[in-house]
């Protein structure tokens, strides 16, 4: 059977409540790599993305900013086009749902899941989140809030958003009537879930305690797709967004030729909207009469490490900061590189910067540097393909045949940090291999130069197939190495890549280094202080790593066990006869009878009449002894001294004398 050579990927469609931050690009850089990879495979490929742009959340926005949802729409998705350009997103269509297209289509979909008595008219009454545009049950909430009554008043989403009541009329779906084709699906269909843990939460959280029929209408607001029949509802806004990734392709419209050609496709999302992509979905796609994706792939998010981005936490990166100040492409290969796709993962600036100077800069960005220099200095910028051999050019190409299948077999699994480890796995092999071939001895002997352009031809072969696979992630870090080996290509094909091709040109006399290093600290200020909005962020607090301001030797706990220190009330207070420092106090301190204690603070306290009635901190097992030989003193005052003051350490006036303090 021959293979189908159309591939169709799209990314969620992005809703336009802000700028959007690091991990929206995530998605779309992964899609991105996706289709260039089966480009230069070969493939028919069709990538979308775009803007879900109905909905309350849009309508109160506007509302409140004083414009009709259009006018607040339409900037925001020129700079979401803008920033797509920035970061080389290489899509064939931008849907926005506003688009009339796609608004007739929805309709037509909608009146005949009417006419098919898949939608009913009822009523529904419930909680619902605006910000996620999602109905919940009470037993799906995160967190209840309850009057003095016990009743229900409110709560909070999964996601964290607070919830609130509605009641309307709508429309319903019956999705409880497909539950058990849906299980079937997935049984039939074990890839269309992935990671495969997305489909048991699926399963187990919401198709096995019974799934529920779908209010797929409003009448509460208006900005919406209306319903044809019924112009007073307005379609809920996830049926309405799930179409996209077929009206896109012309469902409903009278040229359905892309339609029939790239669908069933991928549909690409965060693990936050999986439910709404493999259940919902399929269902609504089975009652249409159409095939479900092929393939929904529900990826992790990328968070910090105090959780999710958040403008209120001051933890938010923006694509469009780290590109400016370091680069497209170290932007994009740290997020296929260091983040496990399909699993959560932590950006950090500083291992950001980590992954620029160690990867890019030292291990890519050198090996590069050295070739193009040796190829210079022994060839005179010459590359030579010929027979001579090395005891070591045999473990080296097994290596490169090794790394291009694997590299193929992690980009069918959308694996794509492990695709980037094994270029880096055959970039450090090369490295060795400049070692283990030493071409700066070869070099020493007319004997050896055959070996010597062997080598070096090896070397810029190796580059050539790392610049190639590196295409669908780097593509100008690609195009910079191709061009210092002399290689007037454009791109290599993936689909029929492997070594031994034939160089016709010098490479470059000099080469440029393409990732200069950084200098760490002051690149992960820069970013740390952009993340906080501008201001200098508050360092963070390691306790174990506190230095300690101390007069005295450290005690150990049972040392500070053994000192009793009690609250004592002044009774009465009055200056020592020969001293121009010394107080003496009569003080309760829940003994038998009331005590004496001298303390030298005379100077500090001009008036120590002020102390009669005072709770003060006292030391109350300290050994009594004689003072200006006729005085005991049974204990100490404690008192604080700074910037040549003193001031005697009170208690709260409610604490009773005697109190232990501790």
């Amino acid at each position: 059977m021959t293979e189908n050579k159309n591939f169709y990927i799209t990314t969620p469609i992005y809703y336009p409540s802000g700028k959007l931050h690091l991990g929206s690009s995530y998605t779309t850089i992964a899609c991105d790599v996706l289709a260039r990879y089966k480009r230069l495979m070969g493939f028919d490929t069709f990538y979308l993305t775009g803007l879900d742009e109905h909905g309350m959340k849009i309508q109160r926005k506007a509302e409140e900013l004083g414009m009709t949802p259009k006018e607040y729409l339409d900037p925001m998705a020129e700079d979401v086009k803008e920033l797509w350009k920035m970061l080389d997103i290489s899509y064939d269509k931008f849907i926005r749902t506003t688009d009339n297209y796609h608004e007739e289509a929805v309709q037509k979909a909608f009146e005949q899941l009417l006419a098919q008595d898949d939608i009913y008219l009822d009523k529904y009454a419930g909680w619902y989140s605006v910000s996620d545009e999602e109905f919940f049950t009470e037993a799906q909430l995160e967190e209840v809030y309850r009057d003095a009554d016990g009743k229900v008043i409110g709560g909070k989403a999964p996601s964290g958003h607070e919830v609130e009541w509605v009641e309307e009329e709508s429309y319903f779906f019956r999705m409880s009537k497909y539950a058990d084709w849906l299980l079937d699906y997935y049984e039939s269909h074990p890839d269309f879930i992935q990671p495969e843990i997305r489909k048991n939460e699926m399963v187990n959280n919401f198709i096995k305690p019974g799934l529920e029929d779908l209010a797929v209408s409003r009448t509460t607001f208006t900005w919406g797709i209306p319903v044809k029949s019924n112009p007073k509802h307005v379609v809920y806004v996830w049926l309405d967004a799930l179409l996209n990734y077929v009206t896109a392709l012309g469902y409903g419209s009278e040229d359905t030729s892309k339609l029939d050609k790239f669908w069933p496709g991928v549909n690409m999302v965060g693990k936050e909207i999986v439910r709404f992509h493999t259940i919902y979905w399929p269902i609504m796609l089975h009652a249409l009469g159409m095939e479900p994706p092929k393939q929904v792939f529900g990826h992790g998010w990328l968070v910090m490490k105090d959780g999710k981005m958040s403008k209120s936490k001051g933890n938010v990166v923006y694509p469009d900061m780290l590109v400016n100040r370091c680069g497209l492409d170290p932007v994009r290969y740290y997020l296929m590189r260091a983040l496990s796709f399909g699993s959560d993962g932590v950006f950090s600036p500083e291992d950001f910067i980590d992954r620029i100077n160690y990867d890019l800069a030292n291990d890519l960005g050198n090996l590069l540097n050295r070739t193009v220099a040796m190829v210079n200095k022994y060839n005179g910028g010459v590359l030579v393909k010929n027979d001579a051999t090395t005891e070591f050019d045999a473990a080296l190409e097994i290596v490169l045949a090794e790394t291009l299948e694997k590299y193929h077999t992690a980009m069918d699994k959308f694996e794509f940090n492990v695709a980037l480890s094994e270029v880096w796995a055959l970039i450090s092999r090369t490295n060795k291999y400049i070692d283990e071939t030493a071409p700066w001895i070869l070099a020493k002997s007319e004997d050896d130069k055959d070996k010597l352009n062997n080598v070096l031809y090896h070397l810029a072969e190796n580059l050539r197939v790392v610049a190639a696979l590196l295409q669908p992630f780097m593509r100008a870090t690609s195009k910079k190495i191709f061009a210092q080996l002399g290689l007037t290509e454009e791109e290599f094909s993936l689909e029929d890549l492997a070594f031994g091709y034939e160089f016709t040109h010098k490479v470059v006399e000099k080469g440029e280094p393409v990732f200069p290093r950084l200098d760490k600290e002051e690149e992960v200020d820069y970013i740390k202080l952009q993340m906080a909005g501008g201001k200098s962020p508050e360092k963070e607090w390691i306790p174990e790593d506190v230095k300690l301001n101390l007069t005295l030797p450290e005690i150990k706990f049972n040392d500070f066990e053994k000192i009793e220190l009690k609250v004592a009330e002044v009774l009465e207070v009055s200056r020592v006869e020969g001293s121009d420092r010394l107080l003496r106090f009569k003080l309760d301190a829940g003994d038998e009878e009331p005590r004496q204690i001298l303390s030298g603070i005379a100077e500090f306290y001009p008036n120590e009449q002020e102390f009669v009635g005072k709770k003060l901190q006292i030391v109350a097992n300290l050994k009594p002894r004689k003072m200006m030989k006729k005085y005991v003193s049974q204990g100490m005052i404690l008192s604080a001294e700074f910037d040549g003051k003193l001031r005697v350490l009170e208690a709260p006036a409610d604490v009773p004398a005697g109190s232990l303090i501790g």
